[in-house]
């Protein structure tokens, strides 16, 4: 069991307290200004669930309301060319979410008639949907009843409820949804949800969180057990590894060499300097940038072509000059976008 109690353990209220704690809260304090929840649009909700995957609001705010923008809508997204999209998506990272995105816009209306369906069931089948996308949408865009787990629902669980371990094994996690699954009430599903995220996100924070504000202080397992600090269990921090790239900068009148990279790696089907398999004699050296991935470091050391030509004897397959004005058209990784402006500036102060 993972539960630990003892003779300070309060009794977890509830479900049906719990959940009219959380609503209350919500509606008084909680995030009523998001601008995906004007709305509540099913579309709207699920941009938004994309975008905020491993990304702070605060990050998804102004490149929503771009998406939005240009995508207004299911169909506009499924038409959409793949360059177009990743291109919106440019500095959010996590390229398959926008991959995601794209292929369920065309499931959607391929599949549904354009209309996202409204039950968790259904709403995995559609690309990149797991269970709590699939909840999330539900909630909020249809106001029904789905648990929810994300990283602010387990934390704020693993306190509230004093569950010792690591958060991301299958049994604990097994757990955590069950008690969603539980505590999840009939109605007011949309500010019962956003009260959880809310919750989580601005008074059960990781560090220093704001237990005197918390609706759920007097039964809480960690605040009454002196665990606030050490609850949820610390992850081992494994040691990443750095691998060495090398990368070709080659800018003329007639744009800037790019290569799209595989479907595979890092980076997939994204426009990039084309990488070199080893460092070279026969490029100069132009500069270096370095970039951390979830498994691994990369630094990367550039080349600079002294002649179009010696660049263009390059044998890939997906090799582009791209003139500058058009390089909006297409998706950069951010440290490419990020090295390249910083040049871009430096030949403009010259």
């Amino acid at each position: 069991m993972t539960q630990k109690n003892n003779a300070n353990s309060p009794i977890p209220l509830a479900p049906n307290k719990f959940a009219k704690r959380v609503i209350s809260w919500q509606r008084q304090h909680g995030r009523h200004d998001l601008p995906w929840q004007q709305l509540n649009h099913p579309y709207h909700v699920l941009v938004s669930e994309l975008m905020l995957q491993q990304t702070q609001v605060s990050t998804v705010i102004p490149y929503f309301h771009n998406w939005i923008a240009k995508f207004p809508d299911f169909n506009t997204l499924a038409n959409a060319e793949e360059d177009q999209v990743l291109s919106a998506w440019q500095g959010l990272g996590y390229y398959s979410r926008a991959r995601n995105l794209h292929r369920a816009a065309q499931y959607v209306v391929a599949e549904c008639n354009g209309q996202l369906p409204d039950l968790p069931e259904l709403l995995r089948e559609v690309p990149g949907v797991g269970p709590y996308t699939a909840g999330a949408i539900t909630a909020f865009a249809f106001d029904k009843p789905a648990a929810i787990v994300d990283g602010n629902v387990k934390r704020l669980f693993a306190r509230y409820f004093g569950i010792v371990g690591d958060l991301t094994t299958t049994s604990i996690n097994r757990q955590l949804w069950q008690l969603a699954e539980n505590y999840t009430p009939n109605h007011s599903n949309r500010s019962y949800a956003q009260g959880l995220l809310d919750l989580g996100a601005t008074i059960c924070k990781p560090r220093q969180p704001n237990c005197d504000e918390c609706p759920l202080q007097e039964t809480c397992n960690a605040l009454a057990t002196n665990r606030v600090d050490t609850l949820p269990t610390a992850k081992r921090k494994k040691q990443i590894p750095t691998k060495q790239g090398y990368f070709l900068f080659s800018l003329t009148n007639a744009g800037l060499l790019l290569e799209q990279r595989p479907g595979d790696g890092i980076w997939p089907r994204l426009w990039s300097f084309p990488e070199l398999k080893k460092a070279s004699g026969i490029f100069a050296e132009h500069g270096s940038f370095k970039h951390v991935f979830s498994h691994y470091r990369l630094k990367a050391l550039v080349y600079s072509a002294s002649s179009e030509s010696k660049a263009e004897r390059l044998h890939h397959t997906s090799l582009k000059r791209i003139a500058l004005e058009d390089l909006d058209q297409v998706g950069l990784p951010a440290p490419i976008r990020k090295y390249l402006d910083t040049q871009l500036q430096l030949l403009r102060n010259s």
